[in-house]
């Protein structure tokens, strides 16, 4: 059986004022295919398609499982949304990679949990969202909190570079609770944070509605379906930034999303390895983290 993707239209610029192209994208998931593979194995992926580059504002495709090639795995989950099923592309080897970006995918988005344990999620993401007036020294702040929050109560969390204006923090779960228990106990970590950040921190979602200098502390990327860019994911942004794990001593004051792009990313793991595996390990156990959480909020 034929199976690699026809990569096409090589010459397209996807990036204008740095000249890179689609097949510059190409050549970088081929690359980083060993580290980006583990964070998009089994998951269904909701594709962000902009086959004409970052300038164009593209499209949203969930069903392209319906005209993958026979090589490509598939998987058929029921929307309630529109109560019918879907046929979503799942991205287990380097030519499906490949094939996914030959798409005009810029970036990779899979769900929090894989397609044989499909309501069960490997890990909560507290997603730091902020307003556009809100500076990054800001972001790192709510970043460094929720690790003080984590840190009291005896567990590790991982971040990374949302490749944009945020970040991210990822706490494993390893598949032991299901959604609504992974937004809840998200929701209480949120909480705590706004609290201890009342200035520049909110729960309240709309930018319209918030205050415009307050940090939107995501906690409802924990619902079944919701995706967000991967580790080493590529970002349509300007200078083709990647969606970097960092080192939590990396996560200080003149930290800047745009250092890591598509052209220096690649050095960078050769150097440190793949720092987001934790990510996929040993989860927390919740009763005794909502119990170090309670107590720790009673002691304050």
């Amino acid at each position: 059986m034929k199976k690699h993707a026809e990569l096409t239209n090589l010459d397209k610029i996807y990036w204008p004022d740095e000249k890179i192209t689609k097949g510059d994208l190409l050549e970088y998931y081929s690359k980083i295919a060993p580290y980006i593979l583990p964070y998009l194995k089994n998951r269904a992926l909701s594709l962000r398609r902009q086959p004409n580059g970052i300038t164009e504002p593209g499209f949203f495709q969930k069903d392209a499982g319906d005209s993958a090639p026979d090589w490509v795995k598939t998987v058929e989950i029921h929307a309630e949304s529109t109560d019918k099923m879907v046929n979503y592309l799942v991205c287990n080897d380097v030519e499906s990679l490949l094939y996914v970006a030959n798409l005009g995918c810029i970036e990779m988005n899979p769900w929090n949990s894989t397609v044989n344990k499909l309501e069960y999620p490997d890990y909560i993401v507290m997603d730091i969202d902020p307003s556009p007036k809100n500076t990054f020294e800001e972001v790192i702040e709510v970043a460094l909190a929720i690790k003080e929050i984590l840190d009291k109560i005896g567990y590790e969390g991982f971040c990374k570079t949302s490749g944009s204006r945020g970040l991210h923090v990822y706490i494993p779960f390893n598949k032991k609770y299901n959604y609504d228990e992974a937004r809840d106990f998200a929701e209480i970590m949120a909480s705590m944070v706004t609290e201890m950040l009342p200035g520049i921190t909110t729960l309240e979602r709309s930018l319209a509605k918030r205050k415009k200098n307050h940090i939107y502390v995501d906690y409802l990327q924990n619902r079944i379906g919701q995706t967000l860019a991967c580790a080493y994911s590529v970002r349509p942004k300007p200078g083709a930034t990647i969606s970097t794990p960092l080192e939590w001593k990396e996560v200080k004051s003149g930290l800047k999303t745009s250092d890591f792009t598509i052209k220096n990313i690649l050095q960078r793991v050769e150097e440190k390895g793949d720092l987001f595996k934790g990510v996929l390990g040993k989860g927390i156990d919740i009763k005794k983290a909502l119990q170090k959480l309670e107590n720790m909020h009673e002691a304050d």
